[in-house]
């Protein structure tokens, strides 16, 4: 594999650039030749030109392009406002073919049902390369059609842009297909000599407590706990909605958890309700916290995804970095993070719109991350491993201000939910016997009541004669008791048939919930904990027995009435005798 990058100057340089490399193509052989043509400007006319020139000098070679918001040669971002980026495959049995199709609302689930039809047809298949316009769609269905296609195919590519973020004017092209607003380009990729490998760098960090997205529809961002969603960045980071918002909410997007991978959404606007426009769609009902960018982290991770590739040998890579990100940067810095990588391979790119990338099954689209694809053509011989410098971590023993304040915050924030969570559990938990308590477990009976198409039947136990054990052997031997039969408690209501719980009543009294279980059920399980119970050797003290109580509920039936019954049965179960179960139904 051979590439070659260029600016466009003007016909007669692109017409010298192109001989050359028709040249090399004549003298070597070669499987194919392929252009991606970075365009940022609306100007067909002068895109129209370049393919015009790539068919006139080289009429076998494929092209594909974008409108870009700016453009990435040689691993730098360049002053050009169109570059070109020649491919030639140099071994026979590397094959590619150029797809395009019109891209819609409406026939998104036609194309790539076509394309996974396309991609069986063709075992050799082994990348997808694409180019979108995403204005004005949701990506989301799209993103979960192409995770249909064949397990292993890598999926990557960017979105179309335009080099002013505001405007939603975009377009791609293709030598199957004209310039286009609502398109995609498909490269498929493929043959028994041809490697790729993809990764992806974000740089951010999460930052603080975890956040509720309570309501969100595409890319817009409702409400997060229950709050219009800008109240979150107006409270936390006194961010203010001004002309000022994007370049100040860059820096602390949204990170959440989707598809088995962690997914940034930055705000782009503060519509007048308090809900957010965001990057690309953000799911409704999931965990999201804010996070950070601190240029130090994020050109760490430049370093362990560059030192990585290089281990691939990849001859050449593609860059597609979101446009937010060259706005964080600015442009005098923006190729901090894209140039190491063309000291590993010749090295381009553009700013996108979006990034989409195949991880595991799931096709994702990113938001303000870097989607990296490397390729290579035949096995890397010892010596290209050998042949690259890895580049150090610079940073080793350093560690930025806003590094170390954020883990300050996170550790913080960890330590903070963990208290939360402990006493979450003790308000609900009975000390002694780790069962619930009063509160808990009455709580439990009324919702389990007001659940339909539910049956609901009490077991209440007491320990018979429990007075008399405190007072011969000790309350510590009367605790060992009470713990002895809630731990044997738990254990039976592990193996019922049913959803099942216990909770302290008071003192030696007991009661367990059994939700979704047949009638006399509850008779059976009571019957079991009765005689394990009887069974149970206690170190300090002789056996002990209890006595059980059960009630299945009636056709609206209150809490209190429920409650009421399973006590009388119990206290039932006493008069007559102890260590017995006696049910409500019984008694008239």
């Amino acid at each position: 594999m051979k590439q070659f990058q260029f600016e466009f100057i003007n016909a007669e340089q692109l017409t010298k650039e192109l001989e050359k490399i028709s040249l090399w193509v004549k003298n070597t052989m070669t499987s194919g030749v392929g252009f991606q043509i970075y365009a940022e400007t609306m100007e067909h006319d002068r895109v129209k030109e370049v393919c015009s020139l790539i068919k006139s000098v080289l009429p076998d070679a494929y092209y594909i392009g974008a409108s870009t918001n700016g453009n990435i040669v040689n691993g730098v971002k360049s002053e050009s406002d169109i570059v070109i980026v020649g491919t030639v495959f140099e071994y026979p049995s590397t094959k590619v073919e150029v797809l395009q199709y019109e891209l819609t609302n409406d026939t998104f689930k036609d194309v790539t049902a076509d394309l996974v039809k396309k991609v069986d047809e063709r075992p050799w298949v082994k990348g997808i390369e694409m180019l979108v316009t995403i204005r004005g769609m949701s990506m989301t269905g799209f993103c979960n059609e192409l995770s249909k296609v064949r397990k292993g195919v890598k999926i990557f590519g960017g979105g179309a842009f335009n080099s002013d973020i505001n405007s939603t004017e975009t377009y791609v092209f293709s030598s199957s297909g004209d310039i286009a607003s609502h398109s995609v380009v498909f490269v498929l990729l493929g043959g028994d000599d041809l490697f790729i490998s993809t990764t992806y760098v974000t740089g951010w960090k999460p930052l603080g407590r975890e956040l509720f997205v309570t309501k969100a529809k595409g890319a817009v961002l409702n409400e997060i706990d229950g709050q219009p969603a800008y109240n979150t960045y107006q409270k936390y980071l006194k961010i203010g909605n001004d002309e000022y918002f994007f370049r100040n909410t860059l820096e602390f997007p949204l990170f959440y958890y989707y598809n088995g991978i962690n997914i940034l959404r930055a705000p782009t606007n503060a519509l007048p309700d308090g809900s957010l426009e965001m990057t690309a769609d953000i799911n409704e009902h999931v965990k999201a916290r804010l996070a950070y960018g601190d240029p130090e982290t994020i050109l760490k991770e430049i370093r362990t995804a560059r030192n990585s590739l290089a281990e691939f040998c990849p001859e050449g890579i593609r860059i597609y970095s979101c446009a937010a990100r060259r706005t964080y940067w600015g442009d005098t810095e923006i190729s901090n993070e894209t140039a190491p990588f063309n000291s590993v391979a010749p090295t381009s790119g553009f700013f996108t719109s979006g990034e989409f990338m195949r991880t595991g099954r799931f096709v994702n689209q990113h938001n303000v991350t870097l989607v990296i694809a490397a390729m290579r053509e035949g096995q890397a011989t010892e010596q290209e491993l050998q042949g690259f410098s890895f580049l150090s971590d610079e940073s080793a023993g350093k560690f930025s201000l806003i590094n170390r304040l954020a883990n300050f915050i996170e550790i913080s924030t960890k330590e903070l939910e963990e208290a939360n969570r402990r006493l979450e559990v003790m308000a609900v938990t009975d000390e002694l016997t780790q069962v619930f308590n009063r509160r808990e477990i009455q709580k439990r009976i009324k919702q389990a009541l007001k659940e339909e198409d539910s049956s609901v039947s009490l077991i209440m136990l007491d320990v018979d004669f429990f007075k008399r054990v405190n007072d011969t052997y000790g309350h510590k031997v009367g605790d060992n008791v009470l713990k002895g039969l809630t731990a044997m408690l738990r254990d039976e209501l592990d193996r019922v048939r049913c959803n099942a719980v216990a909770g302290r009543w008071g003192g030696e009294e007991f009661m367990v919930l059994l939700s979704n279980c047949a009638p006399g059920y509850a008779d059976k399980i009571a019957e079991n904990i009765r005689k394990r119970f009887s069974e149970l050797d206690f170190e300090d003290c002789p056996h002990q027995t209890i006595s059980l109580g059960t009630a299945e509920a009636l056709e609206n039936e209150t809490s209190d009435s429920l409650c009421s019954r399973v006590d009388h049965a119990l206290y039932d179960a006493k008069n007559s005798g102890r260590n017995r179960v006696c049910s409500a139904k019984d008694i008239q």
